[in-house]
């Protein structure tokens, strides 16, 4: 059963030419979490405010757990829509203390034992008596998420939910906000531009640009095998080479040598394409077929990060982005030979 469901829905805002949102479709499973990941601008945010209700579209349908919420002759306003909504503020009242804040708006009967049973989901317990002020930002967004719990909604969204903590929270609340929704079996959508955080927390990620969806799929498919040119070069670093697709129809001939793919998008043999090689598929090989020389290096701790200029037969260069084993001891000026592994290339349509 889908949770959320959008069908062909087009939102264009006053004064503008050009939709923000345009003929979008996308079905989200029941106890899912996704992420609508792209650019500022791409129309992930007016997806999530359509879906709240905060915005009503122009065309199109949604439903939320099977119920029509909006379309041509409805529009059920966000208070009835049974959804749960963590700003990117988080928007707490200062004056309530964390128990009156998870509990503001609920009106059933069992409000205390709700609160605290909520109160625990989150890992909050003794901090009840506190105020928004003497937590921290982890803390602060613990308590929105569980003020968007406490109702028990159908769905729970978040907008750009860990764009106020900094770089070493934000890696431990990905993984605590990621349990706190799996353990509630809520479905959320997320909004984020970041997509270390999509690959880390999310079941599907919806990438977007200019109002289309450009791909929907796992985190492992997007990084893996992407597309186009778009999710090739916004979800991740690429290498992009120009090619033709082999006779065997798995593999590419670019002008570094044939190519072998885990994926071909269904591409035939002849067709003018795009092939996509992230940097964790080139090898240093010392049987390598390729011979380059290193230009440029990055150490990130993970990996050194190594653009090595390849020398083509017909005396032009082409410089490829690779990842190296941090262990490698690798200097500028090195000549190295390298290895494409098929892991991580995909053939991506050629506009």
């Amino acid at each position: 059963m889908y949770d959320i469901e959008l069908k062909n829905v087009t939102k264009t805002y006053i004064g503008t030419e050009e939709p923000a949102v345009k003929n979008l479709n996308l079905n989200v499973n029941e106890g899912s979490i996704v992420t609508l990941l792209g650019p500022s601008g791409c129309g992930k945010s007016t997806t999530l405010r359509l879906i709240a209700g905060f915005e009503q579209p122009e065309e199109g349908s949604i439903a939320l757990a099977g119920k029509t919420v909006c379309d041509h002759s409805t529009h059920i306003p966000p208070e009835n829509r049974g959804v749960g909504m963590v700003f990117q503020d988080y928007a707490l009242f200062p004056h309530l203390n964390v128990f009156k804040n998870i509990g503001f708006g609920y009106k059933g009967k069992d409000y205390n034992s709700r609160v605290k049973q909520v109160i625990e989901s989150v890992g909050l317990n003794g901090y009840e008596d506190r105020y928004p002020n003497e937590l921290s930002g982890g803390q602060q967004q613990r308590v929105a998420l569980a003020r968007a719990l406490v109702r028990k909604p159908v769905v729970i969204l978040l907008d750009e939910p860990f764009s106020n903590l900094d770089a070493d929270m934000r890696v431990q609340m990905r993984l605590q906000v990621k349990r706190i929704i799996k353990e509630a079996g809520a479905t959320a959508v997320f909004v984020s531009h970041d997509q270390k955080d999509a690959l880390a927390i999310s079941d599907k990620i919806v990438v977007m640009n200019e109002g289309v969806i450009q791909q929907y799929g796992t985190p492992k498919e997007i990084y893996q095998y992407p597309e186009n040119k778009f999710v090739a070069n916004f979800v991740g670093q690429s290498n992009i080479l120009e090619g033709k697709m082999n006779k065997d129809e798995k593999s590419v001939i670019t002008n570094i040598g044939v190519i072998p793919c885990n994926h071909t998008h269904g591409f035939k043999s002849g067709e003018e394409v795009y092939i996509s090689i992230r940097p964790d598929s080139l090898e240093m090989d010392k049987k390598g077929s390729m011979t380059g020389c290193i230009k440029e290096t990055i150490f990130t701790g993970e990996s050194i990060d190594a653009v090595v200029e390849v020398k083509l037969d017909d005396g032009s260069k082409q410089e490829l982005l690779t990842h190296i084993h941090p262990e490698e001891e690798v200097n500028i000026g090195d000549t190295v030979k390298l290895t494409v592994l098929p892991h991580f290339v995909a053939v991506i349509r050629h506009d």
